[in-house]
C-alpha cells in the first residue's frame, strides 16, 4: 500500500483526464490520496473530490504566496470546513520568500493565525517552506506548533533542520526531488530520517520524479519516491511502503 500525502488533483492540469489519473494510481497500489487546498478555489475542489471518492481526503489552508488575499472571512470559512469528516489537516501554510506577491510580515501573520486555528480545531498542519527555513522554525517554536504536529512538505533542508522539526512533533516528507540524480542533500537526509517520521508525496502536478522529470506528475509516481528511499536506506520497497502508509494513517487520523 502507498499513500500520496500531498497531491493537487484539484489543479487545472487534471481537468481532462482525472478519472484515468486516479485509475493509474490505484493500479500502482496507491490506496489513499490527500488532496491539498490552499485558496478558495482549490479548497472547494479538494472537498468535492473527498466527497466523491472514498479513498481521497482533503486539507484546507492558505498558501503564503497568496497571504495578501486572505481575509478574516476566509479564515472563518476554513474553520467551518475543519468539521468536515474528511478534512484531515490544515495547510498548506508557511512562508515563501521566493515570490514577492505577499510581504513577509503579512505571510508571517497569516501563518501564525493558521497555527492558532489548528490548535483550536485540533488538526495537524502542513508546512510549505521556500527560502524561509529560519523564520519557519522560529514561528513553529514561538507558536508551540508541537501541540498539533505537522508535516514538513517536500523537505529539502539539512539533517539538522529535519531533527529540529522531528523534535517539534513533525514528520519529514519527500517528493520527486529525492529521485533527481543531482539531489545530493535530499538523498543524504532521506537516508538519515527515522522510519517512524518519514512520509512520501508527489506534490503533483509539480516536481515529477525521475524518470519522468519534466512531464506532469501524478499520484501513481509516488512509488518512485518510495523506491528511491528504500534504496537509500538499504531496506525493501515493501517496508518503505508499509511504514510510510502507517505513518500517514496515524498522522491524518485515518482509520
Amino acid at each position: 500500500m502507498l499513500i500520496d500525502t500531498h497531491a493537487h488533483l484539484n489543479a487545472i492540469q487534471y481537468q481532462d483526464d482525472l478519472e484515468e489519473v486516479i485509475a493509474r494510481a490505484q493500479s500502482e497500489g496507491v490506496e489513499r490520496i490527500v488532496v491539498v487546498g490552499f485558496d478558495r478555489e482549490t479548497i472547494t475542489r479538494a472537498i468535492e473530490l473527498a466527497d466523491q471518492y472514498e479513498f481521497i481526503y482533503a486539507t484546507v489552508g492558505w498558501h503564503p504566496v497568496d497571504a495578501i488575499d486572505m481575509t478574516d472571512e476566509d479564515l472563518a470559512w476554513i474553520e467551518g470546513l475543519c468539521a468536515h469528516p474528511k478534512v484531515v489537516a490544515l495547510g498548506e501554510m508557511g512562508l515563501d520568500y521566493h515570490w514577492d506577491k505577499s510581504p513577509k510580515d503579512l505571510q508571517k501573520e497569516v501563518f501564525r493565525k493558521q497555527i492558532a486555528l489548528a490548535k483550536k480545531v485540533k488538526l495537524p498542519i502542513i508546512i510549505h517552506n521556500r527560502e524561509a527555513t529560519a523564520d519557519i522554525i522560529d514561528i513553529l517554536q514561538e507558536e508551540n506548533a508541537s501541540e498539533v504536529g505537522g508535516i514538513m512538505h517536500c523537505f529539502t533542508g539539512s539533517i539538522e533542520v529535519a531533527k529540529q522539526c522531528i523534535d517539534m512533533n513533525f514528520y519529514i516528507s519527500f517528493g520527486g526531488p529525492v529521485t533527481f540524480k543531482n539531489a545530493k542533500k535530499p538523498k543524504e537526509v532521506a537516508a538519515e530520517i527515522p522510519l517512524d517520521r518519514l512520509l512520501i508525496e508527489t506534490d503533483c502536478p509539480y516536481l515529477t520524479p525521475h524518470p519522468f522529470r519534466g512531464k506532469r506528475n501524478e499520484p501513481s509516481y509516488v512509488k518512485y519516491v518510495a523506491e528511491q528511499i528504500a534504496e537509500l536506506k538499504g531496506v525493501s520497497f515493501e517496508e518503505i511502503a508499509q511504514k510510510t502508509s502507517d505513518n500517514a494513517m496515524r498522522f491524518f487520523g485515518i482509520k
